[in-house]
């Protein structure tokens, strides 16, 4: 299970240090790609993960479908570690989140975010504790 959040800095060259505690959940390949959520994010999954995610796309209807994987495919690519931690994050991944200088990586149970630093500072804002508060009543906690 993926959590925790952690801040890191982007490098020049468009490499970032992911933390060891998702290092050994990810394993040594696997997938980063634009966020699906409505959230201008990007998303790390294991191969399992992918996996599992790409099954359940193929169960919506055909257009619906074609039309998340052509979205998602496009923007996915296949990453290893390198022998400092980091994985390189491509071009168009950097422009799509709006990476600058400094990301904020959180852990989300199944696969990771990756989130330029003020674009996560925005959206973490908007999460008050009434807001959650309501959320969990749906859960009866």
């Amino acid at each position: 299970m993926l959590f925790g959040g952690f801040d890191h800095k982007i490098d020049k060259k468009g490499r970032v240090f992911i933390p060891s505690a998702f290092r050994d959940e990810l394993g040594e390949s696997f997938i980063i790609c634009k966020g699906i959520y409505g959230k201008r994010c990007l998303c790390v999954y294991s191969r399992e993960q992918w996996a599992s995610l790409v099954e359940r796309i193929g169960t919506l209807p055909g257009t619906k479908s074609s039309t998340v994987k052509r979205f998602l495919y496009d923007g996915s690519f296949n990453v290893e570690f390198d022998t400092q931690g980091r994985i390189l994050v491509p071009p168009t991944l950097r422009e799509y989140a709006g990476f600058d200088s400094e990301v904020h990586i959180i852990g989300m149970d199944t696969n990771l975010e990756i989130w330029d630093a003020s674009l996560w500072k925005d959206e973490n804002e908007s999460n008050t504790l009434e807001s959650i508060s309501a959320v969990m009543e749906e859960l009866n906690f």
